[in-house]
C-alpha cells in the first residue's frame, strides 16, 4: 500500500492549539459516551494536545489509553497535560492513520476527532481503524462541515474567509466538507452497526465570541493554512488582513452568532 503524504491545511500555530486546547470529551464526542466502559483499551487518532485523549483516559482507567499524532509538534504538551491531570493509563506516541502500528484488535475503541476532514484517503483510514479494532468493538469519528456553518451577523468577508477555506484545503486533496459524507464513507470501508448523528458547537457569548472570533482572526494572519494561501497565490496579504478584520468585528457584535455543524459515525468493528 502506498501511504498518502497528506498536507495538514491547519498545521499547529498557537493560533490552531488554542482551538484544540479547549476540547474535551463532553464537547466534542458525546455520542460515544454511553458506550465508554473501565477497563476498554482505547486509541486516539489525531489527538493534538491531548485533552479529548486525557478526558477519554480517565473515563475508561484502568484501560490502556494511547493517543496518536502524525506530528510530533503537539505530544510533550499532551504528556504535560496527562501528568498534572494525575492521568497514568495514557500514552503518547507519532504514528500514521493510514499505517497504525499495532496488531489487528489491539484496541475496544478507536476514536478519531476532526482527522478525517483531512485526509486524502479517508476510507482507508477509516479501513486501518478497523483493523486494529477488536471485533465487536467501537470505532469514532467526529468531524466539522464547513459549508454547513452558519453565522450573524453576515460579512462578505466572512463569505470569502470560507471560500478561501475550501480552495485551501481541496487544494491538499481534503475534504472540508466532511461531517455529510461520513456516513457514506464508513459505508465503503465496511463498517457495521453504523448509527449516524449530528451535533453543534454554538459560539454566542461574548466570551465565546471573543475566544472563537479570536482564534480565528490569528489564524488566518498565521498559521499552516495562512502560509499555504500565499504561497498557492490563492490570497494575497491585504486580503487575509481584512479577514483578520472581519473576525474581530464579528466577535465584537453584542448579537454576534456562529454555528458549526458536526457529523458523527459510531460503528462496530
Amino acid at each position: 500500500m502506498t501511504v498518502p503524504d497528506d498536507t495538514y491545511t491547519h498545521g499547529h500555530a498557537d493560533s490552531v492549539l488554542r482551538s484544540h486546547r479547549r476540547r474535551t470529551a463532553a464537547d466534542s464526542c458525546g455520542y460515544l459516551l454511553a458506550a465508554l466502559r473501565p477497563g476498554q483499551r482505547l486509541l486516539d487518532v489525531g489527538c493534538g494536545p491531548g485533552t479529548i485523549t486525557v478526558d477519554l483516559a480517565a473515563r475508561v482507567s484502568p484501560g490502556p489509553v494511547v493517543g496518536l499524532d502524525r506530528s510530533a509538534d503537539p505530544l510533550a504538551e499532551a504528556r504535560s497535560l496527562a501528568t498534572a491531570s494525575g492521568v497514568s493509563n495514557v500514552s503518547f506516541e507519532v504514528g500514521d492513520v493510514y499505517r497504525l502500528p499495532y496488531p489487528d484488535g489491539s484496541f475496544d475503541v478507536v476514536h478519531a476527532h476532526q482527522v478525517l476532514q483531512h485526509l486524502s484517503d479517508p476510507v482507508a483510514a477509516l479501513r486501518e481503524m478497523r483493523r486494529v479494532c477488536v471485533p465487536g468493538g467501537w470505532i469514532a469519528v467526529r468531524d466539522a462541515d464547513y459549508a454547513a456553518m452558519s453565522w450573524y451577523p453576515l460579512d462578505p468577508r466572512l463569505d470569502r474567509w470560507l471560500e478561501l477555506y475550501h480552495q485551501v484545503a481541496r487544494a491538499n486533496d481534503a475534504e472540508p466538507d466532511t461531517g455529510r459524507r461520513l456516513l457514506s464513507w464508513a459505508k465503503a470501508a465496511g463498517l457495521t452497526g453504523i448509527t449516524a448523528t449530528a451535533s453543534v458547537w454554538c459560539y454566542a457569548s461574548a466570551e465565546d465570541r471573543s475566544w472563537w472570533g479570536g482564534l480565528w482572526a490569528d489564524r488566518i494572519l498565521d498559521s499552516a493554512m495562512a502560509e499555504q494561501a500565499l504561497a498557492t497565490g490563492l490570497a494575497t496579504p491585504a486580503e487575509l488582513a481584512e479577514i483578520s478584520a472581519a473576525w474581530r468585528a464579528w466577535a465584537a457584535q453584542d448579537d454576534g452568532w456562529f454555528a458549526v455543524l458536526h457529523g458523527e459515525v459510531l460503528a462496530r468493528g
